[in-house]
């Protein structure tokens, strides 16, 4: 995309054109329970319902396809691997008989039960890319990315990374460095110690993430980088890691390697894009999970989906309207007016 220059074609026919990206969340539940988040884990496991629905949905669409994107979310993933490993093993069929067909998969997960066995078990699977978080050195991200039983998570995961440099697994990992006004004095130390223990592997990269209030409990607490700061942060922080050090590969959801890219379009502002929810709501945007402007239709177990364009036209209206800020985040500035709802029913073989 020329940025300032929106092209209408690549927002509209979600459906009929040749590209799919689906952000599937076999689970909402979490071992983790992080201060900023915005989840409320109130949904549990993908049901056999829902797994179905997702595989004759892929059947139905791979005939068309030159790309397909799948980006497991959750919640936590892993904790739902079994419907994981179940709806890999069903693409990889089904993309094996199409050699024309680009396939990809990339997962976002704490990675504390990402250990090397589950690691090569899920390449063998597709998974090519982990979006993998840290909040700077253990006794700093054990404030703030805890486990549901209170305890830290730090060590495990940096010795699954360890563990994970160490092997042969050619998954890439994006290691996502958040940023927050506490953390930041520590943050120098912190990513040179990173850039020296695995930016010499080019499996490995960072994406350097300042912390936004995105409507959870403890959003009041939390201490975000200002925003007149955050341009000057972030260069010096980017610096600091990319000193001597190839540029990586990009993140799940189209970052720079090392920090966020400016003006991208995102995901949810794509018509090729949906977030399968574990119920089988079918959703654009993993932040607003708990907005009902978020909800724009439902899969069925035939793998037709029920699609509300009433509530999946604002999201895409930056394509129309020519708004770069819609574009890059239609999440902002959401029109709240709800119209009657107008519903279509993507059939088995139909094209909207």
């Amino acid at each position: 995309m020329t940025r300032g220059v929106p092209d209408a074609r690549q927002g509209v026919g979600s459906l009929s054109n040749r590209r799919l990206h689906l952000i599937l969340l076999p689970t909402e539940q979490c071992n983790f329970r992080c201060t900023y988040c915005y989840e409320d884990f109130t949904t549990g496991r993908m049901s056999a319902e829902v797994v179905e629905g997702v595989e004759r949905l892929v059947d139905e669409r791979l005939a068309g396809l030159r790309s397909l994107r799948i980006s497991w979310f959750g919640g936590e993933p892993l904790l739902a691997l079994p419907v994981v490993e179940e709806i890999s093993a069903h693409i990889l069929r089904g993309t094996a008989a199409r050699p024309g067909l680009a396939y990809t998969a990339d997962m976002t997960t704490n990675a504390y039960t990402l250990d090397v066995a589950t690691a090569e078990r899920l390449a063998a699977l597709g998974i090519q890319q982990y979006q993998i978080s840290l909040d700077g050195p253990g006794e700093i991200h054990d404030l703030t990315r805890v486990r549901a039983d209170g305890k830290g998570s730090f060590a495990r995961i940096w010795r699954n990374l360890m563990d994970f440099r160490d092997s042969s697994v050619r998954s890439r990992v994006v290691l996502r460095v958040h940023l927050t006004a506490d953390n930041l004095p520590g943050m120098p130390e912190f990513l040179a110690r990173i850039r020296e223990t695995f930016l010499n592997d080019r499996r490995f990269s960072v994406a350097l993430k300042p912390i936004e209030h995105l409507g959870g409990p403890n959003d009041e607490s939390i201490g975000i980088v200002p925003e007149a700061k955050r341009s000057r942060v972030l260069a010096e922080l980017s610096a600091l890691v990319s000193s001597g050090t190839p540029v990586g590969p990009e993140t799940p959801e189209g970052s720079s390697s090392v920090t966020e890219q400016e003006g991208a379009a995102c995901y949810a502002a794509r018509g090729d894009s949906l977030v399968i929810r574990a119920d089988g709501s079918v959703g654009k945007c993993t932040v607003a999970l708990t907005d009902p402007a978020n909800t724009i239709g439902r899969l069925h177990p035939d793998g037709s989906l029920g699609i509300d364009n009433t509530r999946l036209r604002p999201w895409l209206r930056g394509w129309f309207t020519g708004d770069d800020e819609a574009i890059a985040c239609p999440y902002r500035g959401m029109p709240r007016r709800v119209e009657p709802p107008l519903l279509h029913i993507a059939r088995r073989g139909d094209r909207p």
